[in-house]
């Protein structure tokens, strides 16, 4: 058993999230939300306390929120077969959690029209790494087996752990969904019961797009082309976008199943239909592997050197084409046993094909690549994420695209600042690079609600000067009388739509949109830059001359480091003498920085210092009101009642330690001290509330995971 202790919780007040908070980025939204060490953490202490309560209690864990029933299995269509769910234990004898590695031959799909998400779970089997981050791997049906395991996916910004138990649908004691090749192997059919719990029920994953299971995999960003129209190099992008971990796919869009008007494409999704070649439009096919072979091979008894480029495709349903579509026998120009290994496929259901003959046969790729990195360039580069969440509104913001002139001015728009060049561009080029991703949320979700994917996409536009500097939307007539910048290709009915664009440096808005108006719907808008943006607030006369001075204090990096916030607060306290302070240490302002560094840089931008600065100024209005003799200083019973308005209820125990700690020989806190220790108080319940998810006011840690608090 690992060290562990319990810790309960002193009674917090409850916290107001500041509406200022809730700026572009949502920056103050949950400042721990930042910290995946202790998300983890508390994720793993859940399924943990769940999973050691019913083995102490010797009972299998049954899911009271995706019930072993129908209505897990549907919410529309009752499924025609008589199901009975069964553990595995029921089902076969020795089962097992993962045999010898989760593997893409594992996964067969059954009688659920989720070849999408297969696809997409064979291409994750390639990448260990992101495999064990999506299934934890210390899971078993021997050890410490209380009938639950648990799964994690990436959902709009932030990962979630879905806890499951392990009653499957079977009929005939067969498993009637993802199964494996091997009977008593079931990692991929907990897995695809924990995307269908995370969307409601097995149903909901009826007809989809491999993009949407890539990104949840692994939260990246997604690139989708159209292979009659990519670019010429299109066969070194999928070389590469294997090389570096990217999860790909492909289809063929069944005839008349998609159509386009100007700015608009309409997927529709679940309909099959077989071709000439075996393969199946409408299905969604793996990318396993591409490879370039060079040999020589005999042409009309000339021995001829050649150069080969082959594709590697998989099948969910595990069924071969016929060899009208499959590549001839490439493994004999194989100059090495390893070569040739790699050119057999594993199974029926995988075979090569050469590359003409995937560009001539399947229509749309898709690339979900784990860093917006191009794949048309050599060097990867830092990325910076900005993350906006918004909502469509009808009658308010739902206003649709530049089509309806109206009102497509009333949708969100989200300014930016673009401060600086990109490094290392080629010869001749300039701008800055954006990769824009917007996402549409909960579709799928909702589903049995009657909720359909949007046609979304994006305009930019840069803002003229007279109009910069301020947050004010744009009026109608800036939109009538303007063009935009960049778009996205097209409005298109999938979850996300994703637009590489380069941009002189300039002040710009982004309009996400619907491409009719009136469609609500909640959305996350991603913005990945090499160089750090500067969003653009609403300000007042009053918030402009902060940021001003704050420009004036950072210099041309826009951030504040410890000595600086030092500087800053020293100078502004030494105009109030009705304080006692003798200037703050450098250690209270690197734990103000700590405490409100959303960004992890070790310094202060502008929403951050904004934000420390509304919090000093209420802490010191609470210092003066209850410095009841106006000393100047807080006298420790005096620190008791600031410390309750400030909103942290503590025992006696507690405020012992603050006059130890804080006060001086006299018993009395300056105000330096005071905000030292109240700086001090919000980390430590901000960081037990991360933990304490039911609300019970006791939490349990291991010693790992007090290291990470």
């Amino acid at each position: 058993m690992p060290l562990s202790f319990v810790l309960s919780a002193p009674s917090a007040g409850s916290t107001n999230v500041d509406p200022t908070c809730a700026s572009l980025g949502n920056t103050y939204a949950a400042i721990l939300t930042r910290n995946e060490a202790v998300k983890d953490a508390r994720r793993l202490k859940n399924y943990l306390e769940l999973r050691d309560k019913h083995v102490y209690k010797k009972v299998l864990f049954e899911d009271p929120l995706f019930p072993a029933d129908n209505s897990s299995l549907y919410y529309s269509t009752p499924f025609p077969l008589e199901i009975k769910w069964k553990r595995p234990s029921e089902i076969c004898e020795n089962p097992q959690f993962i045999i010898g590695g989760a593997n893409r031959t594992d996964i067969c799909q059954g009688d659920l029209g989720d070849c999408w998400l297969l696809a997409a779970i064979a291409c994750l089997t390639m990448n260990e790494q992101l495999l064990y981050r999506v299934i934890p791997p210390d899971q078993s049906f021997t050890e410490n087996y209380a009938g639950i395991f648990h799964f994690q996916f990436w959902r709009y910004g932030e990962w979630v752990d879905v806890i499951v138990d392990d009653r499957v649908p079977t009929y005939n004691n067969r498993l009637v969904f993802t199964h494996s090749g091997k009977k008593n192997e079931f990692w991929s059919a907990l897995l695809e019961k924990a995307y269908a719990k995370l969307h409601g029920s097995y149903e909901a994953l009826k007809g989809g797009n491999a993009l949407e299971a890539m990104e949840d995999f692994t939260g990246g960003v997604t690139e989708l082309f159209e292979i009659r129209e990519a670019p010429k190099e299109l066969f070194t992008i999928m070389k590469k976008a294997l090389e570096r971990g990217s999860l790909m796919g492909c289809a063929i869009d069944v005839s008349l199943c998609w159509y386009r008007i100007p700015t608009l494409i309409i997927f529709d999704y679940g309909k099959h239909h077989p071709t000439s070649t075996g393969l199946v439009q409408g299905h969604a096919y793996s990318i396993t592997g591409v490879e370039e072979v060079r040999g020589i091979v005999c042409a009309e008894m000339v021995a001829v050197k050649k150069e080969i480029r082959l594709v590697r495709i998989r099948d969910p349903w595990g069924v071969a084409p016929p060899p009208t579509c499959k590549s001839n026998d490439w493994k004999n120009l194989a100059k090495s046993p390893e070569e040739t290994k790699k050119l057999e496929p594993a199974e029926a259901g995988e075979f090569w094909m050469n590359f003409e003959g995937f560009q001539n046969t399947f229509t749309k790729l898709e690339i979900c690549n784990l860093t917006p990195d191009t794949l048309q360039d050599d060097t990867p580069a830092n990325w910076i994420v900005t993350v906006n969440e918004g909502r469509w509104v009808k009658g308010s913001s739902a206003g649709g695209c530049r089509n309806f002139p109206e009102t497509f001015w009333t949708n969100p728009q989200y300014r930016i600042q673009l401060l600086e060049e990109d490094d290392d561009l080629e010869d001749g080029q300039h701008g800055c690079t954006l990769v824009i991703a917007l996402m549409q949320k909960g579709r799928r979700q909702e589903r049995h609600l009657g909720a359909t994917l949007h046609a979304i996409g994006f305009f930019v536009y840069e803002v003229p000067k007279e109009m910069r500097g301020s947050n004010k939307p744009l009026p109608k007539d800036f939109f009538v009388y303007n063009s935009s910048v960049a778009r996205s290709k097209s409005y298109v009915n999938l979850r996300e739509v994703t637009e590489r664009v380069r941009l002189k440096p300039g002040e710009y808005v982004i309009v996400p949109s619907t491409f009719e108006p009136h469609k609500e719907c909640e959305f996350l808008l991603r913005i990945f830059t090499e160089k750090r943006i500067q969003p653009v607030e609403q300000e007042t006369e009053e918030e402009k001359k902060f940021r001003a001075i704050f420009q004036q204090i950072a210099g041309d990096d826009m951030e504040i480091c410890a000595s600086e916030l030092r500087t800053v607060l020293s100078n502004v306290m030494a105009k109030h003498t009705d304080i006692k302070t003798e200037g703050f240490s450098l250690e209270s302002c690197r734990s103000m920085i700590a405490l409100m560094d959303t960004d992890g840089s070790g310094n202060l931008n502008l929403q951050e210092f904004k934000h420390l600065w509304r919090k000093i100024k209420e802490w010191r209005s609470i210092f003066m009101r209850f410095d009841v003799d106006k000393s100047g200083t807080m006298k420790s019973f005096e620190m008791r009642n600031a410390v309750e308005n400030s909103g942290f209820q503590l025992n006696n125990e507690l405020y012992n330690i603050i006059a130890m700690r804080y006060a001086d020989a006299h018993m009395e806190l300056d105000f330096d001290s005071y905000i030292l220790c109240l700086v001090r108080l919000e980390g430590m319940f901000r960081a037990f509330r991360a933990f304490d998810k039911d609300g019970d006011g006791v939490i349990k840690l291991n010693v790992l995971e007090v290291k990470n608090t």
